[in-house]
């Protein structure tokens, strides 16, 4: 069922659009699906009240939505459900359609259609493949060999495809195309799934590409990141991409390990020492990539003190600043203009200008964030103005908006598509699409037990492997 709520000066009129009977009613206060019904729902401006999201460390547990995917239309988010229109030029890749037929590759060039969200079902030791244009789930795989592991964090290569870090340890990638699977099996043709309900067993799914183990006492493992690596007009392929993650052992201190492994093999290829950054109570939480591919990860707010740290591609030299005081970090990104930022779950939200060694705090508290390709830094909101999530230009610091998701819980992740429409995950059971120029969203339903708010796209890697201007 396809619905449209508008929330403006609190009302909450739910507006039949397909599919609703004569004599449907609703009121303010009922979510827009049932419990444990799951589909697509769309819904108004969100200018409207927030919703009240649980407070605390932004560490939670999260709700299982178990339901089942819906099968309704969907649409730009903008209510005519037509799915085009792109919200802002994502940048072109360097020579990727010189007439050699390589047609953008890596999503957002001519080929923008092939774009897809993964998001971890941290509770059900699953990862979700959700096209991002139909809002349809087209794969679910398990992300370690024992099902556990809780993997939350995920980084799409300009490939197309995704690596998977497990909190309890272990790195998985899954290919996007299954033209490009290999046989695994032993069974005739490739086996790889289909959809939310068609999970195949670790030895049966052809689609993963490798699983590299990480293993120990208390181990965590968490932020997980894409370098670009480089494209190869002959085979219309990136060669030489590489995925940055994290060790550390809690309760150890000086136990920190940065991993760089080989993306096509999953090959630990280098391992970097960090003894002399705090753990706190996880390690590194946030991580991402900037136009240079160094890695940059930030510290849980729990760290004494929190921080800010840079591994060098090249030299390995690891470098690390203490963050503002009162900031507690979360999630962190890295937009096109060389800037590092932080989200605090508490303390606000702070860019790091690498050049000259400073700081800017921005009085807005959140936690997962991505920046896009105009100019905006966008942030899951915790606290504050309540579920939603705040967009801030990456240069003047001005809060541009604020977009409300009522009844949301959590806002988690946030992700942009290579349309440009801006998707925030929550610790339940959905992911939304916003349009950021018109408020209007559509949700998908069916995750269980969501946890994720890296770069889940790949937008935000291309948005510092090839900047606009």
């Amino acid at each position: 069922m396809l619905t449209t709520r508008s929330s403006n000066l609190g009302l909450a009129t739910i507006l039949c659009v397909f599919g609703c009977s004569e004599g449907q009613q609703s009121d303010s206060d009922t979510a827009l699906t049932s419990p444990g019904e799951t589909g697509i729902t769309t819904n108004g401006d969100g200018d409207g009240d927030a919703g009240d999201g649980d407070s605390g460390d932004g560490d939670g547990d999260s709700g299982d939505g178990d339901g089942d995917p819906g099968d309704g239309d969907s649409g730009d988010g903008d209510g005519d459900g037509d799915g085009d229109g792109v919200k802002f030029d994502m940048a072109a890749l360097p020579d990727a359609d010189d007439g050699g037929g390589c047609m953008g590759m890596g999503m957002g060039g001519e080929d923008v259609e092939f774009s897809y969200i993964w998001v971890a079902n941290s509770s059900e030791g699953t990862l979700t493949k959700l096209n991002t244009q139909t809002m349809e789930e087209e794969g679910r795989y398990i992300t370690r060999p024992d099902h556990a592991g809780r993997p939350s964090r995920t980084s799409v290569n300009l490939s197309g495809d995704v690596a998977v870090a497990n909190r309890d340890g272990g790195v998985s990638k899954f290919l996007a195309r299954a033209e490009g699977c290999e046989e695994q099996n032993g069974m005739p043709d490739i086996q790889t799934s289909t959809g939310k309900n068609d999970v195949l067993n670790w030895d049966i799914e052809e689609c993963r590409a490798w699983y590299t183990e990480f293993a120990g006492p208390n181990l965590a493992n968490r932020p997980v990141a894409w370098t670009a690596g480089v494209f190869d007009q002959g085979t219309c392929t990136w060669q030489n991409q590489k995925v940055w993650t994290q060790t550390a052992l809690l309760g150890q201190a000086g136990s920190m390990e940065i991993h760089r492994l080989n993306g096509d093999t999953g090959e630990i290829e280098d391992t970097v020492p960090a003894p002399g950054v705090d753990l706190g109570s996880w390690g590194a939480y946030g991580g991402a990539v900037d136009g240079d591919d160094n890695l940059w990860f930030s510290t849980h707010g729990s760290g004494s003190p929190p921080t800010l740290s840079r591994v060098d591609y090249d030299t390995l030299v690891v470098t690390t600043w203490p963050v503002p005081n009162g900031l507690s970090p979360y999630g962190m990104t890295f937009d096109s203009e060389g800037h590092a930022w932080v989200a605090g779950y508490s303390g606000g939200t702070a860019r790091f200008t690498p050049e000259d060694e400073t700081w800017d705090v921005v009085d807005i508290t959140g936690l997962g964030m991505q920046a896009d390709g105009d100019g905006r830094v966008w942030v899951g909101n915790y606290g504050g103005m309540g579920s939603g999530v705040t967009a801030i230009d990456v240069n003047t610091l001005e809060i541009l908006d604020f977009i409300a998701l009522p009844n949301a819980g959590v806002t988690k992740g946030v992700s942009i598509d290579f349309y440009g429409y801006v998707w925030v995950v929550n610790m339940a059971s959905s992911a939304y699409r916003i349009d950021p120029d018109t408020h209007m969203f559509e949700s998908y339903d069916g995750l269980n037990g969501a946890y994720t708010y890296s770069d889940m796209t790949g937008a935000g890697l291309k948005n510092v492997a090839f900047p606009q201007g």
